[in-house]
């Protein structure tokens, strides 16, 4: 593929990003508003931005076919269930599509996988009974992680309980996304495919900041599940800065 084919791809899988603690309403106007732009015949995927400014970005983006997504139980990893489900209830009634999830990573290298697996499965399932239903990306933090055993732990308990993708990084942490980590996912992804037909996504975010950075990911995940090729249903790249590189690719 040529650099002008894959930029546009990429930009069709982006979550365009916003997760700053300095955040404003000005500043989540003007992300909605980049996602907007469709002088190349794609927009991104969906944006991403803190919960409190959901309704706003569901109010800027109406119609456009762009999702909005926000972050829940973000960055921490906690494990105050109240709290994560009211978060995630509030998320939904506001009007957010999607979910990314910190899951409790801390929880999977302690051992108390069934924290990890009953939480996913709870978050799971009030975004699954929404109307309309709402998809869960479950952010596993695999900087923290460290290990492949680590990660394809993590990554099958929150396939098996209903995750709809599986995401690296919160981007908080000092490791980021790696392609080491990436193919632990994706051998998950493949291996639960083969047993249910259900195909799990996989986003990559913390750290991907060019063109060329995001490019090794699309690759790996066409190569592991050929004949499927990634796409935004499937194939998502958490980023700020890289949309900048998308478009001078482009233009």
């Amino acid at each position: 593929m040529d650099d002008q084919t894959v930029a546009r791809r990429l930009l069709a899988c982006l979550d365009l990003t916003s997760l700053n603690d300095d955040d404003t309403a000005e500043r989540i106007d003007a992300l909605c508003d980049r996602a907007l732009d469709d002088r190349f015949g794609v927009r991104p995927a969906a944006v991403c931005v803190f919960p409190q400014f959901v309704p706003q970005a569901v109010r800027r983006l109406d119609g456009s076919g762009v999702a909005v997504a926000t972050v829940v139980n973000f960055p921490q990893g906690g494990t105050h269930w109240d709290s994560i489900l009211a978060e995630t209830k509030k998320a939904l009634t506001d009007g957010a599509d999607e979910l990314d999830l910190v899951v409790p990573f801390r929880a999977v290298l302690s051992g108390d996988l069934f924290l990890v697996r009953d939480l996913v499965e709870a978050v799971a399932g009030v975004c699954h009974s929404h109307e309309p239903p709402a998809h869960l990306k479950t952010i596993l933090e695999t900087g923290a992680l460290e290990d492949d055993f680590s990660i394809t732990r993590a990554s099958r308990l929150a396939v098996e309980k209903g995750a709809d993708f599986l995401k690296t990084s919160t981007g908080r942490v000092p490791v980021g996304a790696t392609p080491e980590a990436a193919a632990s996912m994706l051998r998950v992804i493949v291996e639960h495919r083969a047993a249910t037909g259900r195909l799990v996504g996989l986003k990559v975010s913390g750290g991907v900041r060019t063109v060329a950075d995001a490019a090794v990911y699309l690759r790996m995940f066409d190569e592991a599940l050929a004949p499927v090729t990634a796409g935004p249903d499937n194939f998502r790249v958490g980023a700020s800065s890289l949309y900048d590189d998308i478009v001078r690719a482009l233009s």
